[in-house]
């Protein structure tokens, strides 16, 4: 556990009310461009509720699991069962990288000084940023990548994604989809789809390093709190999706993404 953070753990006093639409504005956001809105719970989590930076990373992880498994089934009602099944080694290819890199991510979380946290996630969010715009503005095209190399650049690249997802607490949907487009050349909705169930273990291999840890006490002591928020980020995310479209990405993406840079200015200025 970070040096500088203390063993108790905290707790919110806010309202159930003001927690649920809390989680209910950050679900809508993401819901509208199709993700879970994780990027946008974290500084919420540390500046609207006070939690310090790895109080809120592990929060952010529970709550992320939860909205993740809410949003499969509705994901794999839309692509086909066979269709993922036939590219089970994409999705292996990604795990191979992708789960380690959430025990080191996660072990690398508990053991830096608060302020550096708060630091590295402010970079982390930037990165969020450049991801929402390349993916949502952009078009992504297809490397065409010798086997080997596509190989060995998606156990890097899994790596890398599973090791950002563990020391923010984000599923990572907005980087496996781009690199599922771009080192596999599959479509956007099957990318979706693809990024969930390679999310999943992933988170559950953070998870179970950061259970090790003494900090890992505050899920515990704001249970209600995070299935509130929890619950909100569900209900917001739903009814987002339902909004897919109505705003234009153009519009509704950079707006985003200045939301992303101002929390990260926000972060660095923390600790």
């Amino acid at each position: 556990m970070t040096t500088d953070q203390s063993l108790v753990p905290p707790r919110s006093t806010r309202s159930a009310s003001v927690v649920f639409g809390a989680g209910a504005g950050v679900g809508l956001l993401g819901g509208m461009i199709g993700l879970g809105g994780a990027e946008f719970r974290l500084p919420l989590l540390i500046g609207l509720f006070g939690f310090v930076a790895l109080s809120a990373v592990i929060l952010n992880k529970a709550m992320s699991l939860v909205v993740v498994v809410a949003a499969l089934p509705a994901r794999l009602g839309a692509v086909p069962a066979a269709e993922l099944v036939a590219r089970w080694p994409v999705a292996l290819n990604l795990l191979a990288g992708s789960l380690v890199g959430a025990w080191v991510g996660a072990s690398w979380a508990v053991r830096m000084r608060s302020t550096t946290l708060y630091k590295v996630l402010a970079a982390l969010m930037l990165l969020m940023a450049a991801a929402l715009v390349v993916t949502h503005i952009t078009t992504v095209g297809t490397l065409a990548l010798p086997l080997w190399a596509q190989v060995s650049c998606g156990v890097l690249a899994g790596f890398g994604i599973g090791a950002v997802a563990a020391i923010m607490g984000v599923a990572g949907g907005e980087l496996l989809i781009p690199t599922i487009v771009l080192l596999f050349g599959q479509g956007i909705k099957t990318a979706g789809s693809l990024s969930l169930l390679i999310s999943l273990p992933t988170m559950l291999v953070a998870f179970a390093r950061y259970s090790r840890d003494g900090s890992f006490a505050v899920l515990g002591a704001n249970l209600r709190f995070t299935a509130t928020l929890a619950a909100g980020s569900i209900v917001g995310a739903m009814l987002g999706g339902l909004m897919l479209g109505v705003f234009p990405d153009l519009v509704l993406v950079p707006l985003l993404a200045v939301i992303l840079l101002a929390s990260a200015i926000k972060l660095t200025r923390h600790g």
